[in-house]
C-alpha cells in the first residue's frame, strides 16, 4: 500500500519509491480520485484512464529519478517544479530515456496526507 505522506517535501520521493518497485496501487493511491495527468502532451488522462495508463507504463519497468527544483505551499495546495528523468522501454522493446521539469499541483487531504490533483511532467521547458 502507499506510504503517504503528511510532509510536502516527502511526496516526490516516496512516488520515486513506489513508482521504481513497479507498485500500480502505492502509485495510483498517490493522486486524488479526481486527479488529471498529462503525460502525452495535449492529452489529459482522469479516472480509469489515468489509473490503467499507470498500470501500463509501469508494467514496462521504468525506473524514475525526481527531484524537486522548488516547492510553494499555500493553505492545503502546493505546486512542486521537479526534474525528472525516465529510462523505459517503448512498445517496440526499444530503450526510451525520457525527462523534463513537471509542475505538480497536490492538494493536501482530510487525513492531512499529500496527494496529485495534477500531474504534469511536461509543464516547464
Amino acid at each position: 500500500m502507499a506510504q503517504l505522506t503528511q510532509a510536502v517535501e516527502k511526496h516526490t520521493a516516496l512516488y520515486v519509491e513506489a513508482f521504481n518497485a513497479g507498485d500500480v496501487d502505492a502509485v495510483n493511491a498517490m493522486y486524488t480520485e479526481e486527479a488529471v495527468a498529462i503525460w502525452e502532451p495535449g492529452k489529459p488522462l482522469t479516472g480509469q484512464a489515468r489509473i490503467d495508463s499507470v498500470r501500463e507504463f509501469l508494467a514496462h519497468g521504468p525506473r524514475m529519478t525526481a527531484v524537486p527544483r522548488q516547492t510553494f505551499v499555500t493553505g492545503d495546495t502546493a505546486l512542486l517544479v521537479v526534474d525528472w528523468t525516465i529510462d523505459t522501454t517503448d512498445g517496440d522493446g526499444n530503450t526510451e530515456h525520457l525527462a523534463g521539469v513537471g509542475l505538480d499541483v497536490l492538494r493536501r487531504g482530510t487525513d492531512g496526507n499529500w496527494r496529485y490533483a495534477i500531474d504534469e511532467p511536461y509543464g516547464q521547458k
